[in-house]
């Protein structure tokens, strides 16, 4: 896929993205990211630079959380894979 520039806006600046993900994704993202550096810096009260720094950490935290769970589930699919092969060979 071609990849094309997309203008997003995030904490009040604008940034020109570059990506094969459609325009409409990068602007979902970009939504995300400026939502949660708005509820860190409400919560807080810190400087702006801070707040991007614990902002990417709870997204960061949030990421591996779902990684994991993704993990999970597929070995969880995995194995019942295997129950339902046993049991068709009974």
């Amino acid at each position: 896929m071609e990849k094309q520039k997309t203008v997003v806006r995030v904490a009040g600046k604008e940034y020109a993205l570059v990506s094969s993900d459609p325009p409409a994704y990068m602007q979902r993202v970009a939504a995300y990211v400026d939502r949660k550096l708005s509820e860190m810096a409400v919560a807080s009260r810190l400087p702006s630079n801070m707040v991007s720094v614990l902002a990417c950490l709870n997204m960061a935290d949030e990421l591996m959380k779902s990684h994991d769970e993704n993990t999970r589930l597929r070995r969880e699919l995995t194995a019942l894979r295997q129950e339902l092969e046993q049991a068709r060979k009974k």
